[in-house]
């Protein structure tokens, strides 16, 4: 049997809203076969977003103190609880059919968390899992969070690497599990180059996954 592809698209800076869209037409053509595998990685402006074991009550600022920070707040169907997406953030997207031999929610979200502790090794990063929490973790703290949404066995939503990021704006938020945060910046002492980070990534998910590797050209304007 051959092994299959998934499409890395990189789409830069998008806003939320527009990754949903993003990923509800790329969700449809993979369900429909009209798109191999895809992984989205991205960056989005500042937004708080509300997972389904979640409500507004975690976060610690009023609307009008969020939006003079140039925050915004999202409801999403993603599992998990609240997190921050902003700057200095890789979030990945994989929009991938898990049938027919992957059809294992547990296995899928072990399997996210093992491309990430590969791709954080290789930037010469001790990170590991911790039993009962979702996430990739530190010693430090929590780098990479993870939250994601299966219909039809085809996943939407996944994860967000801590690279460069402003840690001070996950103090808005009783964070999903109230663990402490950390980066990949914070961890090595100087920032890192983003798109190096999207690599790995991207290398690290494919072998995880079992896949082969297709590039697209397709980026959006910075939202």
């Amino acid at each position: 049997m051959p092994q299959r592809e998934v499409l890395v698209q990189r789409l830069g800076r998008v806003e939320y809203a527009a990754a949903l869209a993003i990923q509800k037409e790329t969700e449809r053509a993979v369900l429909a076969g009209a798109q191999p595998d895809t992984l989205l990685l991205l960056e989005h402006p500042h937004v708080i977003t509300v997972g389904r074991r979640a409500d507004n009550t975690g976060i610690l600022l009023p609307p009008e103190l969020l939006r003079a920070r140039g925050v915004s707040v999202f409801e999403t169907n993603r599992g998990g609880k609240l997190t921050y997406h902003g700057l200095g953030q890789v979030v990945g997207y994989p929009i991938i059919n898990l049938s027919p031999d992957r059809e294992d929610v547990h296995r899928y979200v072990r399997d996210l968390e093992e491309a990430l502790i590969r791709t954080l090794n290789d930037f010469e990063i001790e990170a590991f899992t911790i039993k009962g929490l979702t996430g990739v973790h530190t010693t430090q703290g929590k780098v990479a969070a993870i939250g994601v949404h299966l219909a039809r066995w085809v996943t939407t939503h996944g994860f967000a690497l801590n690279v460069n990021t402003d840690l001070s704006f996950f103090d808005l938020i009783v964070a999903c599990e109230g663990e402490p945060v950390t980066s990949m910046k914070e961890l090595l002492g100087e920032e890192i180059e983003m798109q190096m980070v999207e690599d790995r990534i991207a290398l690290r998910f494919a072998e995880v996954f079992d896949l082969n590797i297709q590039e697209s050209d397709r980026e959006l304007c910075p939202g």
